[in-house]
């Protein structure tokens, strides 16, 4: 015996849309240049943070154990919001999810404004740490455009390469936040990044919206172990080297002498961190694990001329070296879990904290490089 369906009925929902085929139903791309442009204003706010909080940890920590606590504080919260930012997209959809994200990182800024005026070490952490788990579910954006197709290999670079303006603007927006808040040092830099999540707020809330499908429904491919660790290994070693040599970077400089300098070698670093997508973007046929090959050699350079440096000159080769390095590696790796579909969810929340757990390490450990 068959049962017919039910008719419609007055104050009855029913939904007669088309069914989705991904995250939001997004599969002509329509999201891509609001989420590069939320990325780009994402990673703003973090190049202020690259030059804030490891000097500020230096001057505010009760003692010099303690100082990369609150630049460790930033990464131990992208670690964590990596595996519920995976969740969540699938429970609340990617706009809810992302806004999300941003909301914290605008808490986040303003904690870290009012620990700066106070001049309060135990909110710098806890500022840095939700700013850290805002951070978090931004680099999740890289992983709602992946596809093994070439569009979606491009929409990928152009979002991760949209970052490049963050680096271009950073040093001006910074100056000019100093300059005015010229009473408290680093109060003007921390309202920028604050500022810059709103604007991320803002443009996550207006993304397009499309019919949402239960986890078990999504068309995911199955992935083996070694395929996914393999990557996410060499992903990892990319962001220990970066975070550990880029927090010891301002550090090592001011050393030297060079503590006016400090701003330029960061932006130039994040330039070299974006930059590259968008060259890769005009050839999205290159093999992943060339494209990550390549970074590592790259970044083995900028270790080795890091440690040679002791002026302006050498650190912005190795900050822009140990950038370009980190970026062919962590794009490659990226493509590289995608080149045969959509992973399951767990598999990329799994790959972006092993990462986050690598930068965490680093940024614990970069006082012994400065």
């Amino acid at each position: 015996m068959t049962t017919a369906p039910m008719a419609p009925r007055a104050g009855h929902l029913d939904c007669i849309c088309a069914a989705a085929t991904g995250p939001d139903a997004d599969t002509d791309g329509r999201g891509t240049p609001l989420l590069a442009a939320a990325f780009a204003l994402s990673v703003l706010s973090q190049v202020l943070l690259l030059g804030i909080l490891p000097l500020a940890g230096l001057s505010m920590s009760p003692s010099k154990t303690w100082a990369a606590l609150p630049y460790a504080a930033f990464y131990a919260g992208s670690a964590v919001a990596s595996l519920p930012a995976s969740l969540l997209l699938d429970a609340l959809g990617r706009r809810a999810a992302f806004s999300l994200g941003a909301s914290l990182g605008v808490a986040g800024g303003l904690i870290l404004v009012w620990s700066l005026t106070q001049w309060h070490f135990g909110g710098l952490v806890l500022g840095s740490f939700w700013l850290g788990v805002a951070g978090g579910f931004s680099l999740f954006y890289r992983h709602v455009t992946a596809g093994p197709t070439g569009k979606r290999v491009q929409r990928t670079l152009l979002v991760f390469g949209a970052a490049t303006l963050a680096g271009l603007i950073a040093p001006t927006l910074g100056a000019f936040a100093e300059r005015f808040v010229a009473s408290q040092e680093f109060v003007g830099m921390a309202a920028i990044a604050a500022a810059a999540h709103v604007g991320s707020l803002a443009l996550t809330a207006l993304l397009p919206y499309g019919p949402q499908r239960s986890i078990a429904e999504l068309p995911h491919i199955g992935i083996s172990w070694r395929s996914l660790l393999v990557p996410t290994l060499l992903g990892a070693l990319a962001w220990f080297l970066m975070t550990a040599l880029m927090g010891a970077t301002p550090i090592a400089m001011v050393g030297c002498g060079l503590s006016v300098a400090v701003p330029g070698v960061i932006a130039w670093h994040v330039i070299a961190m974006y930059a590259p997508s968008l060259i890769l973007a005009a050839r999205p046929h290159t093999r992943p694990a060339t494209v990550t090959a390549g970074g590592c050699l790259i970044l083995a350079s900028g270790v080795f001329t890091f440690v040679s440096s002791g002026t302006t000159a050498a650190f912005s080769v190795s900050a822009v070296l140990i950038g370009v390095g980190w970026s062919l590696m962590t794009v490659g790796t990226t493509l590289w879990i995608h080149q045969r579909g959509q992973p399951p969810r767990w598999a990329l929340g799994f790959h972006d904290g092993v990462l986050l757990m690598g930068a965490l390490l680093g940024a614990l450990t970069c006082s012994l490089f400065a």
